[in-house]
């Protein structure tokens, strides 16, 4: 009776949480036509996303324009949503490390992507429509890293900003160029930035176009560590390496802890405390849970 209780709650706080992940955070009534902008993204070609799920729980997404510094095309920011949607079905899921083909990150939005949609509707539908998809990019329970190589400017910083964390190789910059193009962010990386430095450094990174090198990113608390190869293959294996610190163990014991924090970030302090409750209760009694107990860990 309480292993089937403890299925159930289980299964029904998993169905909770994939609804309120998957989400949009516009509709018609905002003014978003979904099917029109996707219509207008599949024939500005060019690039791929690339993902592969590792034995060990963390997935490698990889930007693949290397031509236009893995800059975004329509196709790619269609990709980049079938990604999310195929992660948020990743059951054994721990980790998931985003980087860049050819040792840069990326350059934010392909220039012939941009000029056309440059209309003020279409510009906007291309908004919400990014905006959902690295809002879902944020809140899986995976523990995302931004393996920032090279150059990540406009979109590409925003996209960093939607990762739990960042790792920057030596002679890597992040910059908000925004300005610089007469924009202002519009993939969600304003508000998460304010969020991750402060609103007096962000509007700094914003309103000047500051180029962020990694020791400027480390005193800000933009990056979590400066690796030591800037080379693509030693640089990944070494964000590989940083991430398994904090994956090992059960996927479900991860994975929960991610679906807290997201919930302590984002929902007002009731909403996130019942969350918590819910989560830890799909935990009690669990299979971890009761092999812990078993092993009589001590901790020092």
């Amino acid at each position: 009776m309480a292993i089937s209780l403890w299925k159930n709650l289980l299964q029904a706080t998993k169905k909770r949480v994939l609804q309120q992940r998957r989400l949009s955070l516009y509709s018609s009534a905002d003014g978003y036509e979904e099917g029109s902008i996707q219509k207008k993204l599949q024939q500005l070609a060019g690039g791929s996303i690339n993902l592969s799920k590792e034995d060990n729980g963390i997935g490698i997404l990889t930007l693949n324009n290397p031509k236009l510094m893995n800059a975004f095309t329509g196709t790619m920011m269609l990709e980049l949503q079938e990604k999310v949607t195929e992660l948020e079905s990743w059951k054994d899921g721990k980790g998931l490390i985003i980087h860049g083909a050819g040792n840069t990150f990326c350059s934010g939005s392909d220039l012939n992507a941009v000029k056309a949609i440059s209309n003020p509707q279409d510009g906007m539908n291309m908004c919400m429509f990014m905006q959902n998809t690295l809002t879902r990019l944020m809140r899986l329970p995976l523990i995302s890293v931004a393996l920032v190589q090279g150059k990540a400017f406009g979109g590409g910083a925003e996209l960093a900003t939607a990762c739990d964390f960042r790792l920057m190789s030596p002679g890597s910059e992040i910059r908000f160029v925004h300005r610089l193009m007469g924009l202002a962010p519009g993939w969600g990386g304003g508000a998460r930035l304010v969020r991750i430095v402060g609103p007096g450094a962000a509007l700094r990174l914003l309103s000047g176009a500051t180029t962020v090198d990694p020791p400027t990113a480390l005193r800000l608390g933009l990056s979590e560590q400066t690796l030591a190869s800037s080379e693509g293959t030693q640089a990944l294996e070494e964000a590989q390496a940083w991430l398994r610190q904090y994956t090992a163990g059960p996927a479900s014991v991860v994975r929960a802890a991610k679906r807290v924090v997201t919930a302590g970030g984002e929902l007002p302090l009731q909403a996130a405390l019942r969350t918590e409750k819910e989560v830890f209760g799909t935990l009690w009694g669990g299979p971890a849970n009761l092999e812990a107990l078993l092993r009589r860990p001590k901790h020092k």
